[in-house]
């Protein structure tokens, strides 16, 4: 059983943890009890996330005693790349047998073959070059959809953020290597994918020659039977404008973008260290909403950042209307050890924080179900992933623009897109009647 924590990277890797453990005979579950291995794949972004796998831990351990059960119980990800972090839980969590972190996935059938002949806690962190990485498979949820790697690690090193410490350095996958990959899902019958990278609008500065994102999108557009392509996550300082005029000339490139302001304040982004200003930012937005097609907008948003005033966070309101994001996420800021921003003083109270969120939450809720409501009486291309989780007579998919759509269907539709006209809208979701060829 794998449980995982946290963005689509982790999803990515988790498919290859099982795809690694499936090579070696064993078959994935959801069932805790029934597991012979647990593996808890870890997000380091938000301290929540880290004592939700301390509780879980803590849990298994009970449920382990009580109905005298022995398992193999692993814990990798980003948490495990953070020294501190992984002290504590090799210390006081003497019944979690493996340790690795996330770029030693590579060699998890070598850690586990040393834990069974040793009876001893393993512990791996090393770096894995590329070359080795390309070597892994993936076990994928969805046999329809698929997250592809272009690249891994981060250079942009954001005050508040932990992942240039635990996913390392920016480097760039080859473009032929991502196109084969690309090419061998959709001869499985992969209709979308999700290119993955910390900083997509980055890729292929660090290969030689250099390519830009914006061609390679190009080039996977060209794949044959692929339909639809996404991407994240756009760093706003590196977004070009040829990716931005790339919605309007590439047809399988969805309309819809995630691009992240995490603060409307100037001041606040310098704390940052974002490398662009609200006015940056709002340039290219203009850019984008001046297309031909309308694309479909999210982001993400911390608040109580330390020293944020109530200026600072009126900007981001006044930001976040100018805008008007379909979807927001909203966050609170959380201190994480090692980076720049947890030195800084003036860190804002709890109560001040969760104010302020609930007032930012409160506003985008308003603003997502204006922009829901313009989508009544239309008809939308859904690709359609499985029943709902909402109600189980109904199925659900994704738009074009990512809209989470419900409607009544057949098993045989899952995996397609059909149309599907708006009859109903709410702030995170929409429903609908199947349009019946």
């Amino acid at each position: 059983m794998i449980k995982t924590y946290g963005c689509q990277m982790n999803e990515r890797d988790s498919e290859s943890i099982s795809w690694i453990l499936s090579n070696l005979g064993f078959v994935e579950t959801d069932d805790m009890i029934e597991s012979d291995i647990v593996i808890f794949n870890t997000c380091a972004v938000r301290q929540n996330a880290e004592n939700k796998l301390l509780g879980n831990l803590g849990d298994l351990k009970h449920l382990m005693e009580a109905n005298n059960l022995k398992k193999i119980i692993m814990v990798c990800g980003c948490v495990m790349e953070i020294d501190s972090s992984r002290e504590f839980l090799e210390e006081k969590f003497k019944h979690v047998d493996i340790i690795f972190g996330t770029n030693s996935i590579a060699i998890l059938e070598d850690l586990l073959e040393e834990h069974l002949s040793t009876k001893k806690q393993v512990i791996n962190i090393d770096q894995i070059n590329l070359k080795t990485r390309e070597k892994i498979g993936q076990n994928r949820r969805y046999n329809f959809k698929s997250y592809v790697n272009i690249m891994y690690g981060c250079d942009n090193f954001c005050t508040y953020c932990i992942v240039p410490y635990t996913r390392g350095r920016e480097v760039s996958r080859e473009a032929k290597d991502i196109i084969a990959e690309i090419k061998h899902l959709v001869d499985g019958g992969v209709k979308e994918v999700t290119l993955l990278g910390q900083n997509v609008n980055s890729y292929g500065k660090t290969l030689d020659p250099k390519i830009l994102f914006t061609d390679l999108i190009y080039k996977i557009a060209d794949i044959d039977g692929l339909e639809r392509i996404r991407f994240m996550t756009s760093h706003p300082k590196d977004i070009s404008k040829e990716l931005i005029y790339a919605f309007d000339e590439i047809d399988k490139l969805m309309p819809f973008l995630h691009i992240p302001v995490q603060s409307g304040s100037n001041r606040i982004l310098k704390l940052m260290n974002r490398k662009y200003t609200r006015e940056d930012y709002l340039e290219k937005i203009e850019l984008i909403k001046s297309l031909k097609r309308d694309i479909a907008l999210s982001t993400d948003i911390i608040v109580g950042f330390p020293d944020e005033s109530d200026r600072d966070f009126e900007d981001t309101i006044d930001l976040v209307k100018t805008v008007g994001y379909d979807q927001a996420f909203t966050f609170i800021y959380s201190i994480r050890p090692g980076t720049l921003a947890a030195k800084m003083e003036n860190q804002i109270p709890d109560d001040i924080k969760n104010a302020r969120l609930q007032k930012l939450i409160e506003v985008q809720n308003d603003i997502s179900l204006e922009k829901n409501k313009m989508y009544l009486g239309k008809t939308l291309n859904v690709l359609v992933e499985g029943k709902s989780q909402k109600d189980e007579n109904f199925y659900s998919g994704r738009s074009e623009e990512f809209k989470l759509v419900n409607f009544k269907a057949n098993e045989e539709d899952i995996g397609n897109i059909i149309k599907v006209i708006i009859n109903d809208v709410k702030s995170f979701s929409m429903n609908g009647e199947k349009v019946e060829d």
